[in-house]
């Protein structure tokens, strides 16, 4: 009987979760020219088309997730969400995909997958951001997170230059490169504690935080002192001074496959793998909000869907590209 009450408690709990996050999408502000019903006529089936193609995807490669969320954050960075991060390189311009901060995302097959699905039923209806923004979407909900409603509208850019994304914020970034990053950009602090909170998903190469484990300016071993001592022995473990393992690393959390406020919690415990992560704690007013996401849960779902529809808001683009790797023929 107690399991019962429980269970349906539990069922209670994420409803209310799933209502609440439903009414601030249509309380927030979408982005201009944006809608949250804008394929209802024109394209019904988009959004099933997408979350389709990243369920299949996901079930054949637990890494797919975490993929997503990234390339989603990092169009939306560089030139607004415009899906200018699936262009290909050509013969004369090095796309965003192929800058250095970029080289390690991985996934574009899904884009791929989902787009054609989605042309299939309505062709150059729905621009490749459009589908970009529903998949990382998916992508958290079908990982246990919060699911949200995606306003619509984007349009594709037909520009995209790998030097553009040394704008993006780094794996050593300290805590005023990341407000600047993100305050230029229109979000706000909280906005960045939030959106931090998607590494509870995915993997990092060693290269992204050996720094903090061999401190090379002081010429020792010596480990960050912010690491827990266990933590930084295990990380050391994973990647030896001399390794040459090009794919070794760690996960971004313990529990780098599901969505969950895991991030939070091991980020005061000392445990944050970037000194990015690191860097939240080093200001009063991030590390307020680090310790309300590590204690609630469904305080960090409920700010996690709002702070995405803030960012998938940046506006970009110009066509609706028939293929998302290359732009449409003038």
């Amino acid at each position: 009987m107690a399991a019962a009450l429980a269970a349906s408690s539990a069922e209670a709990a994420l409803l209310l979760l799933v209502l609440l996050v439903r009414l601030a999408a249509v309380a927030l502000r979408c982005g201009e020219g944006l809608s949250l019903a804008l394929y209802d006529e024109s394209c019904p089936e988009a959004e099933a088309a997408v979350t389709a193609a990243v369920r299949q995807a996901m079930a054949n490669d637990r890494t797919v997730a975490a993929g997503l969320l990234r390339m989603h954050f990092h169009d939306c960075f560089v030139r607004g969400c415009d899906g200018s991060v699936l262009l290909d390189s050509t013969g004369t311009v090095t796309a965003e995909k192929d800058g250095p901060p970029n080289v390690s995302l991985h996934a574009f097959y899904v884009i791929d997958n989902a787009k054609r699905a989605v042309e299939a039923q309505c062709p150059g209806v729905v621009s490749c951001a459009d589908i970009l923004a529903l998949a990382a979407r998916d992508a958290v909900a079908l990982s246990g997170g919060p699911s949200w409603v995606v306003a619509l509208g984007r349009r594709d850019g037909r520009v995209s230059r790998a030097n553009e994304t040394t704008t993006l914020p780094g794996p050593t970034a300290s805590f005023e490169q990341l407000k600047q990053a993100f305050h230029g950009r229109g979000l706000s602090t909280k906005d960045l504690v939030v959106l931090s909170g998607a590494h509870t998903l995915g993997f990092a190469h060693c290269s992204s935080f050996q720094n903090r484990i061999r401190l090379q300016d002081q010429g020792t071993d010596a480990d960050d002192p912010s690491l827990s001592p266990s933590f930084a022995a295990a990380l050391r473990r994973a990647c030896p001074a001399n390794n040459t393992v090009r794919a070794a690393g760690s996960g971004l959390d313990a529990t780098s496959a599901a969505f969950d406020n895991t991030y939070y919690r091991m980020l005061q415990a000392g445990q944050g793998l970037l000194s990015s992560d690191e860097a939240l704690l080093t200001h009063p007013k991030t590390r307020a909000f680090v310790a309300l996401y590590a204690a609630s849960q469904e305080a960090f779902f409920r700010a996690f869907a709002k702070s995405m529809l803030r960012m998938a808001a940046l506006n970009g683009g110009d066509e609706v590209r028939a293929n998302c790797r290359r732009v449409n023929s003038s």
